[in-house]
């Protein structure tokens, strides 16, 4: 595993960067209080039927990785202790888990969370569940280096951090959504090492949140009680107590409200019933969701949705999408030898501690139809060794039609290729429906783990948007043999972007792009007439060989509709240089020294 380069802890940018490295009509609307709401009795028992196989049963047991607390429960420490033991570096390991904390409140606990361990509530405010206590994330295992504590989440929760101040020193595809910190929160590792995450959404953290050496960060639709510091490209939208726009130094954007959102489904108790909320949309967001007693939306019991087991197939998958059923994918991993095809409006797929899909056979692991407001949540879509043309495809090709009063939203879904072992993809995602929300992904060509090489994990294209009126809030894109991103849709609108190109081009012919050194990170076709971003960052590693030069990290069309706000390219300790920021605009990159070139805006 190759070494990973140096970075400062302090708030100045002074090192680089970084890894070695069913149905809708069953939605009861919520508006208020959902007393005496109970869940529907159970649907679609099995039954035998001569025309086809039995019918699929709704509802039913979480299955063992699904691990679900009460404040009465014996021995909570202990148990969390023995996952976090078990998944602390299990970077490419195959554990899941779901911890669940029923409505109460919780004494004396640190729940320190590994690799592919989500944390829960299951009030429909995080204020029903509290714990006095901590919700950890450090990087003791990788020597205080936090630039790989990917693939875990808290959710739903009201913390009291027993110091005052909760550490959550994480890096990509690592979620704190809906989350209420009574104090403070501390975004690096122990001793200020390296850390490179992340994400926050519809949380309040009553105290100060301190970044330190995180290079970058998103926070979307929450409070603040005050902001530390910036290393390289702070981004918000919707957030009270944020600081004030200033990039490029110190380098904060910030938007005033997030244009449309849609909070991610969440799995709670009415009761002794679980049922999945499902929060509406907003437009014009700013602040949490949840901040006026119960949350604005719809719920489904849990007798809608088929909840999903390790090594059921996708003809059982499709069995049940076909039946009516949504889908609640327990924590596993689930190989499908046929896509799942997610053709009905109005379909939850939700996963649940980082339920993970990978695909036989070169085949495409879930495709939506050109339907309203699917919502795909949760869950980890992991290339497999033969090619797949693509791995999640939203709306099909030419899909037209208007959603914009329901878009389909992809929510902390992720997709890796390599690292676990072996897996190819020439496009990862692929969104053609309109209006399609994607908030917050993480669609990662593996730099380290096994299966990785120039040609052995090739992707050639990351994110492809084809659909019109398409918004990506976090957007986390990185190694990619071509382009990162390519959109091609009209009106598209993008709130921060972090990129990393691939480390490992073997030469400078490698990425020749026609008369062009290198692939941009994030492409805006030729015939685009209007597009829009807000703080964008391109860093380049060529560690295998550092005199590649990158032309550019963004192009797009110089015409007034295609504007960007805080755009930023970095050389990480001079391997590897960019010559300008997007287009033929922005000073190179030179020598060592990890010092980002900025443009304010463009054009």
């Amino acid at each position: 595993m190759p070494s990973s380069p140096t970075h400062s802890p302090l708030p100045e940018p002074s090192g680089p960067r970084r890894r070695s490295l069913l149905a809708a009509a069953a939605a009861a609307p919520v508006l208020a209080s959902l007393t005496g709401a109970g869940a529907a009795s159970a649907v679609n028992s099995a039954v035998d039927s001569p025309d086809g196989p039995r019918a699929l049963p709704g509802g039913g047991d979480l299955g063992p990785n699904v691990i679900v607390f009460d404040p009465s429960t014996a021995n909570i420490q202990g148990r969390l202790g023995e996952i976090f033991k078990q998944q602390e570096s299990a970077q490419f390991g195959t554990g899941r888990y779901a911890l669940l904390f029923k409505p109460g409140t919780y004494h004396g606990l640190n729940a320190q969370l590994g690799f592919y361990t989500s944390i829960a509530g299951l009030g429909l405010s995080p204020d029903d569940t509290t714990i006095n206590g901590d919700v950890t994330v450090d990087a003791g295992w990788f020597d205080g280096n936090a630039t790989q504590n990917f693939w875990r989440s808290a959710e739903n929760l009201a913390l009291v951090p027993v110091s005052g101040t909760n550490r959550w020193a994480v890096s990509q595809a690592a979620p704190f959504r809906r989350m209420h910190v009574r104090g403070g929160l501390n975004l690096a590792p122990d001793g200020y090492g390296w850390a490179s995450g992340g994400y926050i959404a519809d949380s309040r953290i009553d105290g100060t949140v301190g970044p330190y050496s995180q290079q970058q960060w998103y926070t979307r639709d929450s409070s603040v009680g005050g902001w530390l510091n910036a290393v390289w490209n702070m981004v918000f939208s919707g957030v009270e107590g944020a600081p004030a726009q200033s990039f490029p130094e110190p380098p904060y954007t910030t938007l005033q409200t997030t244009p449309v959102s849609r909070e991610k489904p969440f799995l709670y108790l009415d009761g002794d019933e679980y049922r999945v909320f499902l929060p509406e949309k907003r437009t014009d967001a700013r602040g949490v969701s949840w901040g006026n007693g119960t949350p604005r939306g719809t719920s489904l019991p849990l007798s809608n949705f088929y909840v999903a087991r390790p090594g059921d197939s996708a003809a059982t998958l499709n069995q049940a999408l076909e039946q009516g059923l949504h889908l609640l994918l327990t924590p596993g991993i689930y190989h499908v030898d046929r896509t799942v095809e997610v053709k009905r409006a109005g379909t939850v797929v939700l996963g649940l501690g980082y339920a993970t899909l990978i695909p036989d056979n070169g085949v495409t692991a879930l495709r939506v139809a050109d339907v309203d407001g699917v919502r795909l949540a949760g869950f980890l879509v992991d290339a497999g060794p033969v090619n797949s043309a693509t791995l999640l495809e939203v709306g099909p090709e030419g899909a037209s039609a208007d959603h914009s009063a329901n878009p389909t939203t992809v929510q902390d879904v992720f997709v890796r290729i390599g690292g676990a072992g072996p897996g190819k993809a020439t496009t990862s995602l692929v969104v053609n429906s309109r209006h399609t929300i994607v908030d917050h992904t993480w669609v990662w060509r593996a730099d380290h783990g096994d299966g990785v090489g120039w040609e052995t994990n090739r992707a050639d294209y990351g994110v492809v948007v084809n659909g019109d009126d398409v918004l990506i809030t976090g957007l986390f894109v990185e190694h990619f043999n071509k382009y990162d991103v390519q959109w091609n849709g009209e009106r598209g609108r993008t709130v921060f972007f972090q990129n990393e190109k691939a480390y490992d081009a073997p030469d400078q012919a490698a990425i020749q792009n026609g008369s062009v050194k290198g692939y941009a990170a994030y492409k805006v076709g030729d015939d685009v007439t209007e597009h829009e971003g807000w703080g964008m960052g391109s860093y380049c590693y060529y560690n295998v060989n550092p005199s590649i030069v990158q032309h550019h990290g963004f192009a797009a069309p110089t015409r007034s509709g295609v504007r960007f706000h805080g755009l930023l390219v970095v050389s990480l300790g001079g391997q590897g240089q960019y010559e300008c920021v997007i287009n033929d605009t922005g000073a190179p990159t030179s020598g060592t020294d990890t010092v980002p070139s900025k443009v304010v805006q463009y054009p």
